[in-house]
């Protein structure tokens, strides 16, 4: 098994990004992202995830 790498700082702001607007759209009532808000955290997470995982991204 590889050890973790830090993702690139453009990956990282994508993730928080989608994971930020997730959490907001569950907790505040934005017609958009109220609708898209469970999938707008997981791919906050997934993108995060992969960015630890794979070293190029």
């Amino acid at each position: 098994m590889s050890t973790p790498s830090s993702p690139k700082k453009i990956t990282w702001i994508i993730g928080l990004t989608c994971g930020i607007l997730g959490i907001i759209g569950h907790y505040a009532h934005v017609d958009v992202l109220s609708e898209y808000s469970y999938p707008l955290l997981l791919t906050g997470f997934i993108v995060l995830a992969a960015g630890t995982t794979f070293k190029e991204l």
